[in-house]
C-alpha cells in the first residue's frame, strides 16, 4: 500500500491529511460533499489551549494538568482520551499558529474552564478561519504535487474493505455515478450524527426523546462512518446516548419554526453576556456546563434571551455584527426598549443587573467569603454558582445587543470505539488494522458533555494522531511485506 485515504473534508480529516503529509505518505482526502468544510466552519468560538504562548503573553497561568480535571469534571469519563486531548492541546494549537500562519492570539473563558484557554483571532468566526487555511493549503499541494496529495468532492464511501486477516485495507465508493476503490488504511472523520433522520437513524435509535429538536448540525451528519465501520469492520460503538444539547441555538424572530439554526457562540457569554427568561430575570450561571444551562432553560420559562453590554459587545463586535446582518440580533438603546417590546416589567431586569453587579463586587473583594458552592471548586456569592465575571457592571441604561436563544442538538459525544492512539476496536477492545477515527465520529472522547471549545481542539489533536498512527501503520505493514518477500 501506498497512500492514506481520509474520509471527510472538516478540520478533523484536514488535520489528518496534513499530519500524513509531513510524516511523508501520499493522502486521498475524499468527501461526499461539493465542498470541504464539515460543521468545522460554523464553529464560533475557538480552539482549547493550554500551556501557550497566547497565554502566557496574557499572563494567563494553565497547563494541561489544569484542563485535564476541568476536562474531567466537565464530563469526561476515560481519563486516557483526556490526558491525550488536553496534554496535545497547546503543540496543536502551536502547530495551526506555526505551520498555517493563524491568528489566535485572543483567550476567553468558556463555561466549565477554569482558566481563559479558548483561542480565537480578531476576526472571522476561528472555525471558518482555521479549517479554511488547512483547506486552501492541501488544495495547493494538490494542485502542485498530485502525486502527494489529491481531493476528491462529492465522492460516497458507500463500504469498507478488509483483507482476510480483518484488517481495513481500502473502500468502495461512488462519485459521478460510477463506482471505484481506493486501496490504503483509512482515517474516517465523517463527523456525528445530529442530524440523523435517515431510515437507520442512530440518533433516533438512542435519543428518541431529541426526535424534532432544532440543530445546529448539517444534514450531511448522517452517522455514515460509524454505521460503516461497524457493519464491515466489525467496529464498536460507545456513548451514543450522549447527545449535546447546547442552550444558545439563535432564533430568527421571522422564521422562528426553522429546524437548522446558526449557533450563538459560547464566547459571548465568555465575554459578559447574560441569560434572562421571558420576564427578565436570569436563571442559571452562564458560565455553567452545556447541559447544566439547557436543562436550566428547560426549568424556565422562555423565550430566553442572550444580552451583551456595550463593553462585552465591543469585545466580540465582528460575532455581534455578523448575528444582526442575518437577523438574528438587535440593538437597543437600552434595556427599557426590549423590556417594552418583551411586555415584561423593566423591575425585573434591574433586580437581576443590579443582583449581579452586587455578586460580582463581592467576589472581587472577597473570593472565598460567599455562601454558595461555585461551579469548579470555591465559593460564590451568585447563587447560581457564577464565580468568574467579565465586562460588567450591567445597567438598565446601558445599549444591548440582544438575541432570541433556544436549547438545540448540537454535538453528538457518541461514535466509533478507538484507543488513545485514534486506532478503531471491537467490542472486545481488540484494535482493527489499517481503521482510525479522527473528530467527532470518535466516541469515549468527551463523555457525557464536551466543553466548549473542546469540538475544534478534538479536530485538531485527534486529527493529528489518528494521521500519525495511520502513517506508522502504513510503514510497518509494507516493512512487513517486504520481509516477507525476503
Amino acid at each position: 500500500m501506498d497512500q492514506i485515504i481520509v474520509v471527510g473534508g472538516g478540520l478533523a480529516g484536514l488535520s489528518a491529511a496534513h499530519t500524513a503529509l509531513e510524516r511523508g505518505s501520499r493522502v486521498v482526502l475524499i468527501d461526499k460533499n461539493p465542498f470541504m468544510g464539515g460543521n468545522s466552519t460554523k464553529a464560533t468560538s475557538g480552539i482549547n489551549g493550554s500551556g501557550t504562548r497566547t497565554q502566557r503573553a496574557k499572563g494567563v497561568i494553565d497547563g494541561p494538568e489544569i484542563f485535564e480535571e476541568d476536562t474531567i469534571r466537565g464530563g469526561a469519563k476515560s481519563a486516557a482520551h483526556a490526558k491525550v486531548l488536553t496534554w496535545e492541546s497547546g503543540p496543536g494549537v502551536e502547530w495551526l499558529i506555526d505551520n498555517f500562519g493563524l491568528d489566535l492570539s485572543l483567550v476567553s473563558r468558556l463555561g466549565g474552564h477554569s482558566q481563559p484557554r479558548t483561542h480565537r483571532g480578531g476576526q472571522k468566526f476561528p472555525g471558518m478561519t482555521i479549517t479554511f487555511a488547512l483547506m486552501e493549503k492541501l488544495e495547493e499541494i494538490a494542485e502542485k504535487t498530485p502525486d502527494k496529495a489529491s481531493i476528491m468532492l462529492k465522492t460516497k464511501m458507500t463500504k469498507l474493505l478488509t483483507d482476510s486477516k480483518g484488517a481495513v485495507n481500502g473502500l468502495e465508493f461512488v462519485c459521478g455515478g460510477k463506482t471505484g476503490k481506493l486501496m490504503g488504511p483509512v482515517v474516517l472523520a465523517t463527523g456525528g450524527y445530529g442530524a440523523d433522520q435517515t431510515e437507520d437513524s442512530i440518533l433516533k435509535k438512542h435519543r428518541p426523546d431529541l426526535t424534532g429538536m432544532p440543530t445546529t448540525c448539517g444534514d450531511h451528519c448522517t452517522g455514515d462512518g460509524i454505521k460503516y465501520a461497524m457493519r464491515d469492520a466489525g467496529a464498536d460503538a460507545v456513548d451514543l446516548k450522549w447527545v449535546q444539547v447546547h442552550p444558545t441555538g439563535l432564533v430568527n424572530p421571522k422564521e422562528p419554526d426553522n429546524h437548522v439554526l446558526f449557533l450563538a457562540a459560547e464566547a459571548l457569554r465568555g465575554c459578559g453576556g447574560l441569560l434572562v427568561d421571558a420576564n427578565g430575570n436570569r436563571f442559571a450561571n452562564e458560565l455553567g456546563r452545556r447541559d447544566y444551562v439547557s436543562g436550566m432553560m428547560f426549568k424556565n420559562k422562555g423565550p430566553f434571551r442572550l444580552m451583551l453590554n456595550t463593553k462585552a459587545s465591543n469585545e466580540i463586535a465582528w460575532h455581534c455584527k455578523h448575528y444582526k446582518g442575518r437577523g438574528l440580533m438587535k440593538y437597543y438603546n437600552n434595556v427599557h426598549e426590549l423590556a417594552k417590546e418583551m411586555g415584561a416589567d423593566i423591575n425585573n431586569f434591574k433586580a437581576s443587573f443590579d443582583e449581579h453587579n452586587e455578586n460580582e463586587k463581592k467576589q472581587a473583594e472577597n473570593p472565598e467569603g460567599g455562601p454558595f458552592d461555585a461551579y469548579g471548586g470555591g465559593k460564590a456569592w451568585d447563587k447560581w454558582g457564577k464565580k468568574f465575571y467579565h465586562n460588567g457592571p450591567n445597567s438598565v441604561d446601558d445599549g444591548y445587543h440582544v438575541a432570541i436563544v433556544t436549547p438545540v442538538v448540537h454535538y453528538t459525544m457518541g461514535g466509533m470505539k478507538v484507543t488513545p492512539d485514534a486506532e478503531a476496536q471491537d467490542k472486545n477492545d481488540k484494535v482493527i488494522g489499517g481503521l482510525f477515527g479522527a473528530g467527532e465520529i470518535n466516541g469515549g472522547i468527551h463523555g457525557e458533555n464536551r466543553l466548549g471549545g473542546s469540538s475544534l481542539l478534538d479536530c485538531v489533536v485527534y486529527g493529528r494522531v489518528a494521521g500519525r498512527s495511520a502513517c506508522k501503520y502504513l510503514m510497518e505493514y509494507n516493512i512487513n511485506a517486504v520481509r516477507a518477500k525476503m
